[in-house]
C-alpha cells in the first residue's frame, strides 16, 4: 500500500529509479501528499479519474484515462481519484527509487479522502 492509499506492486528497481504498477479502486480518492526527494512519471493503463497537483503558485486538475502521461515533480502536492466504474490503474517510474516511508508528507488536498 502506498502512502496515498493506492495499491502498489513493484515491477523493477535499479540504481537510478524504480517502476511500479498502482491501482486505486473505483469511486475512491487518494490521500494528498508531497514527495520530499523523488519525482514520478505516470502512464495511465486503465480506468478513468483526475489528478490534482500544485507546485508553487501553479495548480491544475488533469483528466486521467488510458494513454495519458503525467509528471509529478519533486515538491509538488498531489491527489488523485478514480471517477469511473473501474479501478484506476497506472504504471509509475520513481526517480530516484522510493527511499522509504518518510518520503511522503501529508498535505491538504482538493477532495475528501476515501470512497
Amino acid at each position: 500500500m502506498a502512502p496515498d492509499g493506492s495499491e502498489v506492486r513493484l515491477l523493477a528497481r535499479a540504481m537510478a529509479g524504480s517502476l511500479a504498477h498502482f491501482t486505486l479502486p473505483a469511486g475512491t480518492t487518494s490521500a494528498a501528499i508531497v514527495h520530499r526527494s523523488v519525482e514520478e512519471l505516470w502512464y495511465v493503463t486503465s480506468g478513468a479519474g483526475e489528478l490534482w497537483r500544485r507546485l508553487d503558485d501553479h495548480e491544475e486538475v488533469v483528466a486521467l484515462r488510458p494513454g495519458v502521461s503525467v509528471t509529478i515533480p519533486r515538491g509538488a502536492a498531489f491527489q488523485f481519484r478514480a471517477s469511473g466504474a473501474d479501478s484506476l490503474g497506472f504504471v509509475g517510474v520513481t526517480m530516484p527509487p522510493w527511499p522509504g516511508p518518510d518520503e511522503a508528507l501529508p498535505v491538504q488536498g482538493k477532495w475528501p479522502v476515501g470512497a
